[in-house]
């Protein structure tokens, strides 16, 4: 499966991070040419559920489930697998993790997984993808403060 990662570094501590991980932070994360109607988010703890209407003028379901969450002293994360994808997307794995810098603050990392089960089409939106998710970068400081 194609496979990027995105890391930055913010001010706040991991505690900070993963308390401000809520509903409002999801729905500042939307990509800004993507219509995104939130039906339903638990959290980002096991058993959680997160379902989307997501699209470009149509609208397509995005069911996303937390398979997995964790917390030490140096890490938290939590994995959201997709249960109902919207075309060309077959598989889904994004783990969130918030790693303990120590110059202070943390660094979050989106490290993410996709397949459309076709591997043209998967270098076709490999890119797109990676931008959507390099614009949360920004707001990841905003939110979490600049380092």
């Amino acid at each position: 499966m194609p496979r990027f990662i995105i890391k930055t570094p913010v001010a706040k501590t991991i505690d900070q991070v993963r308390e401000g991980f809520n509903l409002s932070l999801f729905k500042a994360l939307k990509p800004p040419v993507i219509d995104l109607e939130v039906k339903r988010f638990d959290g980002c703890k096991k058993g959680d559920e997160i379902h989307l209407r997501v699209g470009l003028g149509f609208k397509m379901d995005w069911v996303s489930l937390i398979s997995d969450d964790d917390q030490s002293s140096d890490e938290w994360y939590f994995i959201d697998v997709g249960g109902k994808l919207p075309p060309p997307l077959k598989k889904w794995r994004h783990r969130h993790r918030v790693i303990k810098r120590e110059a202070g603050g943390s660094t979050i990392v989106d490290d993410i997984h996709f397949s459309s089960g076709l591997l043209p089409l998967d270098l076709l939106i490999y890119y797109p993808l990676k931008i959507q998710f390099m614009l949360r970068s920004p707001i990841y400081r905003k939110v979490f403060g600049k380092v």
